[in-house]
This record gives C-alpha cells, structure tokens and sequence, in this order.
C-alpha cells in the first residue's frame, strides 16, 4: 500500500530539503510571462547535481501497491541514472539525479539487473528514468530487447513518457515484452525477479494539471490536447496509463490547487486512465523556493491531500494514490499525523467510509 521497505540511494537523498537561492540569482523577481525567459530563470535558480554512478541505478525501491484485482501488489521501483530530460519542469527536481551524457548501449539493463539482484521478488516492476522512458537519448533504443527480456517474468511494467513522445517506440517496446524471452540471454534471472510472466505495459505520464495556463507555466512543453492525444494513442494500443496529479502547482490558492487537482483527475479518467497518482508539490529545486519567496506558490496541506484523495475515489473510475513520499515535510499539527494515517489506509484499501467527521474544523465531508 505504498508504503517503502527497501529504499536505498547509491549517491546520497532522492529529494533535497532545500536549496534557496544557490547560483546568486535575485530570487524577488517573479516568474518570467514569457515562454522564452522560463527555462533560463529555472535554470538560474538550480544548485549541482548529485554525483551518481553511469553503472548504477541512483535508487531503488520496493513496496506494496493496491493492483486492479484488489489484492496487494508487490512491486520494484528502479530509479535508472541517464541523461537529463530535456524538458526544464518548473517544479522538477530530477535533474538532481541525472548525467550530463547519453550512457552507452548495454548500460541501463546492467543498472536494471543490479538493482533487481538487491530487491526482492515482486510482480510488477516501475522503470523510472527522471524524464522519458521512450527518448532515445535517455534510454538507447537497441537496449530495449534486453530491457524487455529482463523483464519478462514480471505481470506489469510500467515506465514514464512526455505525452509528445509516446508513438511507434512505445509499440516497439510493447511488442518486444510479448516475446519469448531466449534463454541464453546473460541478463535472465536467475533469482527469479519476477513472479509473474507475459507483462502489461503501462506508460506513466505527467499531466501535473488540467488547467491550461498553469500548465503552460510549468514549462512542461505539452498541451492538454498534447496528453488527450497520447491518451487515445495508449487506449486504441491497448496500453494501460497512469497519470500523475499535481496538488497546488504554483499560481494557484489552496482552494484552486484542490479544485484544479479533482478535475484533473476527472480529466485523467475521461482520457482512459486507470490510475491517478496525486502528488503535493514540493519545494526543493531553487525555482520553488523562489516561487514561494515570491508568494507565488505555498505547499498545499495535508488536509487539501486527504480531500482530493477521497474525492477521486468516491468516482470509483479507477485507483487513486496519494504521494506519501516525505510526507512529513507537510505536518503541522497532531491532526496532520492522524491525516497521513488515513490516507496511507486508503492508498491501501481505495475505500473511504461513506461519512468522514473532521473534528478540528467542525464539519463532516461526504
């Protein structure tokens, strides 16, 4: 139920507490109106990057996560080192993690192999690269048929796309998956990674929000039609998509941040998803704390989290998770503690009781 037990780092924490104002940028001035000013003033605000091993996956991780069929899926999160995203996101701190240079062919399934030798068995796994599974320049195309092979016992995979990436290498890659994997292949398992065999792929893809100016000033580089676009490509493909949620992206209220990330998730189900994850923007990357420096953005609340997690399962459309990741960073009070509780409870079960009191604000919630 999303819950970590192993996570481990091969250079050091997958967030940082903060960075501030690290290259001598004048973090008064606000966020540029015009496209081309955005990358150079995120870029501006960055501090360095993570030294991290090109032969190593910089994390993994292993968890439960509640599966289609109701039951608890254990499940591998490889954290793949490669080449930064080209994308320079407003609120990303990925980079952190990244290298300046493609990694040579043969690289990211040695990655693979090793973190998997150090995690226990598990029925599906997440490929995570910081950026785009199917850019070429982050993951080598010709490493795709080891990648696939590596991951033939496992039910699921899942990995990560710009909208305006996903096209004729996703099939590729998806055609390659439904092979019989040989059985000379030096990176097979020999530890049984996998519990399962014949994998679904599923393609992760951040739509952070369904407004489209704030979109726009995330500097993601896509549009909402973009995602709608890519969504139909993955149905009419029989490909499974999960869809990531921002809570309180910069420019909005706390009460905009709740209301933009329920029709969100609306609109993520509308497109065919068949998960949403619901992740509160985090500061951590030096444009955020300017951002909120600034006060063009705050961090949303624990609250607002356990609101929008019980909304988009109350539509019973499809599973929705809430990021719990540091969630601690978010505390304020006692009452806080108890939120992260039950939204941890949730994540696992994706039930909410039909009437939930709130005692410290004196109403009940439908």
């Amino acid at each position: 139920m999303n819950v970590p037990v192993i996570s481990t780092s091969a250079s050091g924490p997958l967030r940082p507490q903060s960075w501030g104002n690290q290259n001598g940028s004048d973090s008064s001035v606000s966020f540029p109106q015009r496209s081309s000013d955005r990358t150079r003033w995120i870029l501006s605000r960055r501090g360095p990057k993570n030294l991290v091993a090109p032969t190593r996956a910089y994390a993994r991780l292993w968890e439960e996560e509640l599966g289609v069929d109701g039951t608890l899926v254990p499940t591998a999160t490889v954290f793949l080192t490669n080449r930064e995203c080209p994308y320079r996101c407003l609120m990303c701190d990925l980079w952190r993690n990244t290298l300046n240079e493609s990694v040579p062919t043969g690289i990211i399934p040695a990655q693979l192999v090793d973190a998997l030798s150090n995690l226990p068995a598990a029925r599906q796994v997440k490929l995570y690269n910081a950026g785009s599974f199917f850019d070429p320049n982050q993951i080598p195309v010709d490493d795709y048929p080891a990648i696939a092979q590596i991951c033939h016992d496992f039910d699921r995979v899942i990995v990560e796309c710009h909208p305006t990436l996903v096209g004729q290498r996703v099939l590729d890659f998806k055609s390659l998956l439904s092979n019989e994997p040989e059985t000379d292949l030096s990176v097979r398992s020999p530890q049984n990674w996998g519990l399962g065999g014949h994998p679904r792929l599923e393609v992760a893809i951040g739509l952070e929000t369904a407004n489209p100016e704030v979109l726009d000033k995330l500097n993601k580089r896509f549009t909402v039609d973009d995602f709608r676009r890519a969504a139909d490509f993955l149905r009419n493909h029989d490909i499974d998509l999960r869809v990531f949620v921002l809570l309180r992206p910069p420019f909005m209220t706390e009460q905009e941040g709740v209301d933009w990330a329920k029709r969100s998730i609306d609109f993520a189900f509308d497109c065919g998803a068949s998960v949403v994850c619901v992740i509160p923007t985090r500061d951590g990357n030096g444009a955020m704390e300017s951002l909120r420096e600034s006060g063009e953005w705050s961090p949303p609340t624990v609250q607002s989290l356990e609101e929008v997690q019980e909304y988009g399962l109350s539509l019973k459309r499809g599973r929705v998770f809430a990021d719990l990741w540091d969630i601690e960073r978010f505390y304020v009070d006692e009452a806080d503690v108890e939120r992260g509780r039950r939204i941890a409870e949730r994540n696992g079960t994706q039930t909410v009781s039909d009437r939930h009191h709130f005692p410290d604000v004196g109403k009940m919630v439908d």
